[in-house]
C-alpha cells in the first residue's frame, strides 16, 4: 500500500511502525473470509482491509478520530484472525493498537460510553472490586430486562445479565507465596493470577498448581502482581495498560533473579497475547525495554509448557472433547496442536467443531460493548460445537468460557481442568454432576 506521511510524522516512533505496517497490505482481501464481523455484517469498514483504509486516512491527514472510524473499530474484536489469514504479514494488532490509542486521545466519546467505559477500567482489572461488583449486581439483576430497554442503561442492564449467579470464595491459590513439589523437582515457575479469572473461575489456577506441583514443578506466586493490562489496552487507554505491565515486570524479574524462572505461565490465552507484547508495548521505555523482551520470552500458556514437559500417555476415556481454540490462542499466539495433543495423550477423544476459526465473540469486554454482534457470534459458535455431540467443551480462556457457557447446556471447562483430572485430580465438578 502506498502511504504519504510526511517527514516530521514519520518521526513519531509510533506513527513510523504504523506506517511500516501499512505498506505491507497489498489489498488482496483474504482477511475478509475469515473476518468475523465481516462475516457477520457484510460491511466492507467492518474488515481488516477497510479498517485499514480508515487507519491510514485518519493518520495519514493528521485528523482526529471521527464517528465513523470509531463505529467500525469499535467493532473489531481483536480476534487477530486476519493475521493468520494474511498472506503479506501486516502486523493487524499494533495497527489496531494504534488507532485505538489515537481515538482515545483524539474523540470525545458520548457520556453513557465514557461512564461504561470507566467503569470497566476500574472495576474489571481489579479483583476485590470485581467480586465486590459481582455481589451488587444480585440486588440489580431483576432490573436488567428494563434497563436493557433504556439506551442510557442498555449496557449496565448487559452487564448484569452476564454476571454470573455464583461467586467463588477467594482461593488460596492467588496468595503469594511458594508451591512445592509433590514429586523430584524438575522446574520452578511463577503463574499469572490475573483479575477476572480468578473470580470468576478460580480452579483453574488451582487445578494448574496441582498439576504442576504433581510433576515436579515448584510454582510461585509472586507478590505484588495483577492484571495484565489487557483490558484497558484494547480499550486504548495506554498509560493504565503500561503502568499494568511495568509492574508485573517488576515482580517477575525479581522473582527471576531471585530464585530463577523456567517460564511464566499463563492460564488464559487472551493475558498471554499481551504478556508476550511487552517487549513490544515497552519498547521506547528506557527502564523497561529489556526487562520486558526477557518477561515475554519467559511467557508461556500453561499447555505450551506442559508440552515441553513429555507427559506419559494415559489408557483412553469414554470422554469426547469439543475443543474450541481461543482467538487468543490460535492467532495472537500460534498454540493450536499442543491442547489437543495433550488431550488426546491423557486419554480424550477430541473433536474440533466447524468454523473453529471463528470467534465465540467474548474478546475482553466485546459481549459488553458490542452485545448484539457477539450474541451473533457466540449463537453460531455454540452451534458448531454442539453439532460436534461431544460431552463436554475445553478451551484455553476464560472470556471464552464466560461467553460460551451462558449459551449452552454443555459443561465447559478450561484445558487444564481436564489435564489435571487425567494425571491424577480429582474429576471436575461439573463432569460429577
Amino acid at each position: 500500500m502506498q502511504t504519504n506521511f510526511t517527514a516530521a510524522q514519520l518521526a513519531d516512533p509510533h506513527v513510523a511502525e504504523s506506517e511500516a505496517i501499512l505498506r505491507k497490505c497489498v489489498h488482496c482481501g483474504f482477511c475478509t473470509a475469515t473476518c468475523p464481523t465481516y462475516v457477520t455484517l457484510g460491511n466492507e469498514l467492518d474488515s481488516p482491509r477497510g479498517r485499514i483504509y480508515l487507519i491510514k486516512d485518519m493518520l495519514e491527514n493528521g485528523r482526529p478520530a471521527d464517528e465513523e472510524v470509531v463505529t467500525h473499530i469499535d467493532r473489531c474484536l481483536s480476534c487477530l484472525a486476519c493475521m493468520t489469514t494474511c498472506p503479506s504479514g501486516v502486523n493487524y494488532m499494533h495497527l489496531v493498537d494504534h488507532a485505538r490509542i489515537h481515538i482515545e486521545q483524539t474523540y470525545k466519546r458520548p457520556l453513557k460510553d465514557r461512564l461504561v467505559r470507566s467503569v470497566l477500567a476500574a472495576v474489571l482489572p481489579y479483583p476485590s472490586r470485581f467480586r465486590l461488583a459481582l455481589r451488587a449486581a444480585r440486588f440489580g439483576r431483576p432490573f436488567a430486562g428494563l434497563m436493557k430497554r433504556m439506551p442510557f442503561l442498555k449496557t449496565f442492564g448487559v452487564m448484569l445479565d452476564l454476571a454470573p449467579s455464583d461467586i467463588a470464595p477467594a482461593s488460596a491459590a492467588a496468595r503469594p507465596g511458594i508451591r512445592v513439589t509433590q514429586a523430584p523437582k524438575r522446574g520452578r515457575v511463577a503463574i499469572l493470577t490475573g483479575c477476572a479469572q480468578p473470580v470468576l473461575k478460580p480452579g483453574i489456577n488451582e487445578a494448574a498448581i496441582r498439576l504442576l506441583t504433581r510433576l515436579g514443578v515448584e510454582v510461585v506466586v509472586p507478590q505484588g502482581e495483577g492484571c495484565c493490562g489487557a483490558l484497558v489496552h484494547h480499550m486504548g487507554r495506554e498509560e493504565q495498560a503500561l503502568a499494568a505491565a511495568r509492574r508485573n515486570v517488576d515482580v517477575w524479574i525479581k522473582a527471576a533473579d531471585e530464585g530463577g524462572l523456567d517460564a511464566i505461565i499463563i492460564t488464559a490465552s487472551g493475558c498471554g497475547t499481551t504478556i508476550k507484547d511487552y517487549g513490544h508495548m515497552l519498547r521506547l521505555d528506557p527502564v523497561y525495554a529489556e526487562k520486558a523482551v526477557r518477561v515475554s520470552a519467559l511467557a508461556k500458556d500453561i499447555t505450551e509448557y506442559l508440552a515441553s514437559l513429555d507427559l506419559p500417555r494415559q489408557e483412553p476415556r469414554n470422554i469426547t472433547v469439543a475443543y474450541h481454540s481461543a482467538c487468543s490462542m490460535q492467532h495472537g499466539q500460534k498454540i493450536t496442536l499442543a491442547p489437543k495433543l495433550l488431550l488426546k495423550n491423557a486419554g480424550f477423544t477430541v473433536r474440533d467443531p466447524a468454523e473453529g476459526h471463528l470467534c465465540c465473540g467474548s474478546a475482553g469486554t466485546y459481549n459488553i460493548l458490542q452485545p448484539e454482534i457477539s450474541a451473533t457470534l457466540k449463537a453460531r459458535k455454540v452451534k458448531n460445537i454442539e453439532a460436534t455431540k461431544a460431552d463436554v467443551i475445553a478451551t484455553g480462556n476464560i472470556g471464552c468460557i464466560t461467553q460460551i457457557a451462558t449459551g449452552t447446556a454443555m459443561p465447559i471447562l478450561h484445558t487444564v481442568e481436564l489435564l489435571d483430572w487425567a494425571y491424577g485430580g480429582e474429576k471436575p465438578a461439573l463432569l460429577q454432576k
